[in-house]
């Protein structure tokens, strides 16, 4: 990015502003890929964490910190400068979960699932990825919904409904 900064000033300062237009549109594309990764990344610990709560039927306190802070994050990153668009609006989670992203929460659950008991492949079948999505949309939906200061509440309330949540709700 250093030097398409570089290139940017120079193309202003020779009044090359349609190079430095051309810059700009990479700068911001640039931009935006790395938040969707970010946000990927996110969705990613928020599905191996679900994952885990499927097949173990139990909530840990660290797995919903983890739940909580994921779509905490989710949010901030998702929420465009302007405050009122988003980068990846409510319809179009499901289609990234089922692309980009669950395969990986699977492979990557398969190394804590019952203490790395069963393989990517073996958890791959135990999976009911219906049901994971349906589970992780909840969450995602709370992120439009309600606002940094009520989503970590709302966040607990939903957590209490998962397997083992009553459980983790009065430990």
């Amino acid at each position: 990015m250093t030097q398409e900064l570089i290139d940017l000033k120079n193309s202003i300062l020779e009044g090359r502003y349609a190079d430095a237009l051309a810059i700009v549109d990479e700068l911001e594309g640039m931009s935006k890929q790395a938040i969707l990764r970010n946000i990927q990344a996110y969705l990613r610990i928020l599905l191996i964490h679900l994952i885990k709560n499927q097949v173990e039927q139990r909530l840990t306190g660290s797995w919903a910190n983890s739940i909580r802070n994921s779509i905490r994050e989710i949010k901030k990153l998702n929420i465009k400068y302007n405050k009122t668009s988003y980068y990846i609006n409510l319809d179009e989670w499901k289609n990234l979960i089922e692309e980009e992203v669950i395969e990986d929460a699977i492979a990557d659950a398969s190394e804590e699932v019952m203490s790395g008991k069963y393989s990517q492949f073996q958890l791959a079948e135990m999976v009911d990825r219906n049901q994971l999505i349906q589970t992780a949309l909840k969450f995602l939906v709370l992120t439009y919904s309600y606002s940094p200061k009520q989503l970590p509440t709302v966040v607990a309330e939903n957590l209490t409904q998962l397997a083992g949540g009553e459980d983790w709700k009065n430990r």
